[in-house]
């Protein structure tokens, strides 16, 4: 909105300063954390008095029993924040604005509903309905971003690097590694946006460990995706130029902003938790930058952290029924280490501190080829 200030008026020269991202994006990032912040206290007296509130797991760490009762569902003002300030200060005439906002509000009403069905039958929906939906969003909008003739084709051309395309995949660390997945890449992309939208939610386990992660992914890709929109930054670096994905550095500031805002509340002992609405929406906005910006297998680097959770399920899962036996304690891996005799805010500390590292791994990418 404030972008057309400039847009209308750029003869009246104050408002020139709404042309630069970099202000904007500090501009988002301030307006969301106070959003969120303003609405934090209020948001979780309003969940009090509907008992909008978790229900803990008898099977789980002694630790978490104390949590019972606090109230969840807090990912709505997160959502909440990161709409209004984009609107604000974002320049909206970007086609990979809306699709990005469009991930990140479809993602949240499949979280909602999963909370809200889960405080009506202590279960929430069903695991297949739940992917059903995730799947056939993320289909939708993949295949509007591919089909966008004047998107990533045209864009990618203008790279002198490298040949790009709107289905190839960049290779970190290798200069001018370039994998063409054709038709294949639709169901690459489906992958990237299910899976890091729903391993978030599975690191959504302790007082501030997701939302803290997450603001470090959020701000690790604010900066890939100002390079990426930038011509001369992006010839410069070898990565792939993106016309117009600048904007998401814009979004990924307002992500950055509310979940510091959230955090507030959040940190141990939590005040609120951000509920499946949170969690799915946030996971979902950073897969989706991740596609727009052609920065997919990054995010297994940056976001090591979800990947690992995430993995130690799937591992849990598969050797039970294979052969019995556990291989951690309990999963997610967060919990493991709890039962291992670490405190939780050392858990979260130290999982920040991963997070932060490999977020420097990632940036490193871009000079070590």
């Amino acid at each position: 909105m404030l972008y057309f200030l400039y847009t209308y008026f750029d003869s009246i020269l104050i408002f020139n300063v709404f042309k630069y991202i970099t202000f904007r994006s500090f501009g988002a990032g301030v307006t969301s954390f106070l959003i969120s912040i303003f609405l934090g206290g209020k948001f979780i007296s309003f969940l009090k008095s509907r008992q909008l509130q978790e229900s803990i797991r008898g099977d789980g760490p002694k630790t978490h029993l104390s949590k019972e009762g606090t109230p969840t569902m807090g990912g709505l003002f997160i959502v909440v924040s990161i709409i209004v300030a984009s609107f604000i200060w974002i320049n909206l005439s970007i086609v990979y604005v809306w699709i990005v906002l469009f991930f990140t509000v479809g993602f949240a009403a499949i979280g909602f509903w999963d909370d809200r069905t889960k405080m009506k039958n202590g279960k929430g929906m069903s695991a297949r309905v739940k992917f059903a939906l995730q799947i056939l969003l993320a289909l939708v909008l993949i295949l509007i971003l591919v089909g966008d003739s004047n998107g990533f084709t045209m864009s990618l051309r203008l790279n002198e690097v490298s040949s790009y395309s709107n289905t190839s995949v960049l290779i970190p660390f290798f200069k001018k590694a370039v994998i063409e997945l054709g038709p294949l890449y639709i169901v690459f992309a489906i992958v990237v946006i299910v899976g890091s939208s729903n391993a978030v939610n599975l690191t959504d386990g302790l007082d501030g460990l997701a939302i803290g992660s997450i603001a470090v992914v959020a701000g690790t890709y604010l900066v890939f995706s100002y390079l990426s929109g930038n011509i001369v930054f992006a010839r410069y670096l070898q990565i792939p130029y993106i016309a117009g994905s600048g904007e998401l550095a814009v979004f990924l500031a307002a992500v950055g902003g509310a979940c510091l805002g959230f955090l507030w509340y959040n940190s141990h002992p939590a005040q609120v938790f951000m509920g499946d609405v949170g969690s799915l929406a946030l996971g979902a906005a950073i897969g989706s930058v991740a596609v727009v910006i052609k920065q997919e297998i990054l995010l297994v680097i940056v976001g090591g952290l979800f990947v690992a959770e995430a993995l130690s399920v799937i591992l849990q899962v598969f050797s039970f029924k294979l052969t019995g036996k556990r291989i951690f304690k309990m999963a997610p891996l967060h919990h493991h280490f709890e039962l291992s005799g670490w405190s939780e805010s050392k858990v979260v500390i130290r999982f920040w501190i991963i997070s932060l590292v490999l977020a420097l791994i990632a940036f490193s990418t871009l000079k070590i080829r």
